[in-house]
């Protein structure tokens, strides 16, 4: 009797052990479910969701400030086009403008850096030999991206303000400064989405 009660005891206890190996199991499929459908999000995905209204096709016009470079100012035209790189963690922004400064085409590529916690953004162009990087941040509901780059013995600091105006309308401010001195407008660009 005593063999049949310690057989039923182990039985019970095999039980319970195999009715909690069970149920872990499954409390580990619904996690491991759970995680597949609501993954943590990836490292600057939030910062690279506030850049979307860039994306699409847009014509913008640059205005040139009166400068002693350019004594009357100046007006180019140019078609601009924005789409989401790989994985969605670059945006990657192609440009093409026509007018009295002739033909320029460019290349910007902007994605967030989450060592320097900044956006950087690399601009490349038909006119220039490697890139011109700059690193940016949120100031308000302007992107403000300050960069600078040597042309001989002038160094050269660029501000760049973009902020979306209104609904499928971008304004863009361009100012410069040369070895130290302050800083001036240098173009304005007003885009439109299309």
């Amino acid at each position: 009797m005593k063999t049949i009660r310690n057989a039923k005891y182990l039985l019970g206890v095999l039980a319970i052990a195999a009715l909690a190996i069970s149920s872990a199991a499954t409390i580990a499929r619904r996690q491991e479910k759970s995680a597949a459908q609501n993954p943590a999000p990836k490292p600057g995905a939030a910062e690279m969701e506030r850049l979307k209204f860039y994306l699409g096709e847009w014509d913008y016009t640059e205005t040139y400030a009166k400068s002693k470079e350019l004594p009357d100012g100046g007006q180019d035209s140019g078609v601009y086009s924005s789409k989401l790189g790989p994985g969605g963690n670059s945006l990657i922004n192609t440009f093409h403008t026509q007018g009295p400064f002739g033909d320029f085409e460019g290349l910007l590529i902007m994605t967030w850096d989450a060592k320097e916690k900044a956006y950087k953004q690399y601009g490349f162009a038909n006119d220039f030999a490697g890139a011109i990087v700059e690193t940016g941040q949120f100031e308000g509901d302007a992107l403000v991206f300050r960069g600078e780059f040597s042309m001989g013995a002038t160094k050269v600091a660029l501000r760049n303000s973009t902020r979306l105006v209104a609904p499928g309308k971008i304004v863009t401010e361009e100012f410069i400064s040369a070895n130290g001195a302050p800083e001036k407008l240098f173009l304005r660009v007003e885009a439109t989405k299309r």
